[in-house]
């Protein structure tokens, strides 16, 4: 009667990972939301825990029919036959379980991982879009254009290597056919968003370092010129002050 219930015990252990197996292994799914994406993870987790729990029951099992196959060797020949069976294919069940877990907890991670990055490369573009709206209707000194481009500047060294995480990380997401059209559309505003942002502002530098060069050639001109009207000043206060005639002077003072 023990054989036969620890038969039964079998049975129903391989019917239940048989049926684990259909549900959390089998199905296909697409993740085409973030919340599908989600739920998925949360029920492989749940799958995961599921599956562990029931090692208390196989390491039961396992003393009971080693304990009845070294009292009754003939019974319990064949029970240890099938033990092993189960056994092999619980530790295959476990180790598949585990890793597609794992694999999708991978997912979920890459997919925040992105969401953060594009959150940083976002804050960087408005701050950049302001410092180019920041460079427009500047007073006519060179101290303001001088201060307008340092500031662009300043932004547009930004590095580019979160650019670099947003592309590969957004290209790993969509090869894998997880997210592709959410993934796509995301990536194709950012992108659309930094290239005109990035050409707008490099333009309006080439154009303040213009206006910034030309400033200072006629700020030079107009300090030489200054240099200049002082020289000939003290040239006519000294040609005055020694009574010179007018056309005794060189013809320039004249």
């Amino acid at each position: 009667e023990k054989a036969v219930n620890l038969k039964k015990d079998l049975a129903e252990m391989q019917e239940w990972m048989t049926q684990a197996e259909e549900e959390y292994l089998e199905k296909d799914f697409e993740y085409k939301s973030p919340e599908e994406l989600e739920n998925a993870v949360e029920e492989m987790k749940r799958a995961k825990e599921d599956v562990l729990q029931k090692e208390v029951r196989v390491k039961i099992l396992k003393d009971n029919i080693k304990m009845l196959a070294a009292k009754v060797p003939s019974s319990g020949q064949d029970l240890v036959t099938e033990l092993n069976v189960v056994l092999e294919n619980y530790q295959l069940l476990c180790n598949r379980i585990r890793g597609k877990c794992h694999t999708l907890e991978e997912v979920w991670s890459c997919w925040i991982e992105l969401l953060q990055y594009l959150d940083l490369e976002t804050a960087w573009l408005n701050n950049l879009e302001e410092r180019v709206q920041m460079t427009e209707n500047l007073p006519d000194k060179l101290d303001a254009v001088n201060d307008a481009l340092e500031s662009l500047e300043s932004v547009l060294r930004h590095p580019a290597d979160n650019r670099t995480q947003i592309r590969e990380l957004g290209q790993t997401l969509i090869d894998g056919g997880i997210l592709d059209d959410i993934i796509s559309e995301k990536l194709e505003a950012f992108n659309a968003r930094y290239e005109e942002l990035s050409h707008l502002a490099v333009s309006r530098q080439i154009a303040l370092e213009q206006q910034l060069q030309t400033m200072r050639e006629t700020d030079h001109m107009l300090q030489v010129l200054q240099e200049n009207l002082v020289e000939l000043d003290r040239q006519l206060t000294s040609y005055l002050t020694d009574r010179v005639d007018a056309f005794q002077m060189p013809q320039e003072a004249q």
